[in-house]
């Protein structure tokens, strides 16, 4: 998703949790799309339905690029 508000473009990824690996893939799905849009900060958003699921917020450095990734 790409949020344009008041002249700033925000790249969002919104997934389902699969596990690590899924996540993974999803993390560089982002990275690509911060590529495409000349941006160095991304967010990505996992719903995750596992009754023992790990909730909270945690940055992400990818070389030059910083990913904030939320569970909820």
């Amino acid at each position: 998703m790409i949020i344009d508000y008041r002249g700033q473009q925000f790249v969002c990824e919104l997934k389902i949790w699969h596990g690590d690996e899924y996540n993974r893939r999803g993390e560089r799905q982002l990275m690509d799309y911060l590529d495409a849009y000349h941006l160095t900060t991304g967010y990505m958003l996992s719903f995750n339905f596992n009754k023992k699921k790990e909730t909270g917020v945690h940055k992400v450095r990818l070389g030059q690029k910083v990913l904030i990734e939320a569970v909820v």
